[in-house]
C-alpha cells in the first residue's frame, strides 16, 4: 500500500488505518474466534477435571479466569503486524508522514477490540459457569477491560521485534510474560477481593494506572521493534 500523501490529515490517516486492519480482521474470523473459543473450552472442560463442588470452582474462578485471558491473547499476539510485514505495507508505513506509532496503535486497537473487548463483555457468562460469586462480576468485566488492553499493548512489543522470524512464538512469550505478570496478578486480585465481599477498587486503580502506562510508553517501544525488525 502506498503511503499517505503529506496533506492526509492525522485524523484521517488514523481513521483509514483502523479501518483496514478492521476489514482486515473481518475477512479472518477465526482470529476474532480463537481466544474466545480458546477460553470457553477451558472454562468448560476445568470444571470435569476438578469436580463440580461450587465452593471450589468459586474459590479458582478468579485466577482461572484470569490466567486463560492472558493465554487467549498469547494466541493471537504473534499474528500482529505479520500481515503488514509480509505484504510490504509495514515498509510504506516507515515511509508515511505520520508517526509509525500511530499506524501500529490502530493495528493494536482492532487487536483488542475484537480479542480482549470480546472476551470481556463475554466473561460474565464464563464466571457464572465456575459460579463466581454475582458481585465480583462486574469487578471481572472491568478488569478485563482494563487488562486486556494492557495485555494487547504488550504483546505489540513483542510482535514488533519478532515479526521477522519465522519461529518468533517461543521468544515472543519470553519477551513479554515478565510484563505481563503484574496484570494478571492485578486482575485475579481484583476479582478475588470482590468475590470476597471486599472493596477490590485498590486493584482496579493499579490496573488503571498500569495501563496509562503501557498506553503513554509501549508506542514508542512498538515503533523502534518494528524499525529493528524492518532493517534486519
Amino acid at each position: 500500500m502506498p503511503p499517505d500523501s503529506p496533506s492526509l490529515p492525522l485524523a484521517s490517516f488514523l481513521r483509514r488505518q483502523f479501518k483496514r486492519h478492521w476489514h482486515g480482521a473481518l475477512r479472518k474470523p477465526g482470529d476474532t474466534f480463537n481466544p474466545l473459543l480458546f477460553y470457553l473450552m477451558v472454562v468448560t472442560l476445568f470444571p470435569l477435571g476438578l469436580g463440580p463442588d461450587p465452593e471450589v470452582l468459586a474459590t479458582l474462578a478468579p485466577g482461572l479466569l484470569w490466567v486463560v485471558a492472558l493465554l487467549a491473547t498469547l494466541t493471537v499476539a504473534g499474528k500482529l503486524f505479520a500481515s503488514d510485514y509480509a505484504d510490504g505495507s509495514l515498509e510504506q508505513l516507515m515511509l508515511a508522514p505520520h508517526p509509525l506509532y500511530l499506524a501500529a496503535m490502530a493495528e493494536i486497537l482492532v487487536h483488542w477490540v475484537m480479542a480482549g473487548l470480546t472476551l470481556a463483555l463475554a466473561s460474565p457468562l464464563f464466571a457464572v459457569m465456575l459460579k463466581l460469586p454475582s458481585q465480583a462480576i462486574p469487578s471481572l468485566v472491568f478488569s478485563l477491560l482494563l487488562g486486556t488492553w494492557s495485555l494487547s499493548l504488550i504483546a505489540g512489543i513483542g510482535a514488533a521485534l519478532t515479526v521477522g522470524l519465522r519461529r518468533g512464538g517461543a521468544l515472543l512469550s519470553l519477551i513479554i510474560l515478565p510484563f505481563m505478570v503484574p496484570v494478571l496478578i492485578f486482575g485475579a486480585s481484583a476479582v478475588r477481593e470482590a468475590a470476597n465481599g471486599y472493596d477490590a477498587a485498590s486493584w482496579l486503580a493499579l490496573l488503571g494506572a498500569y495501563a496509562l502506562m503501557a498506553t503513554v510508553l509501549t508506542p514508542v517501544a512498538i515503533a523502534a521493534g518494528l524499525r529493528i525488525s524492518v532493517d534486519n
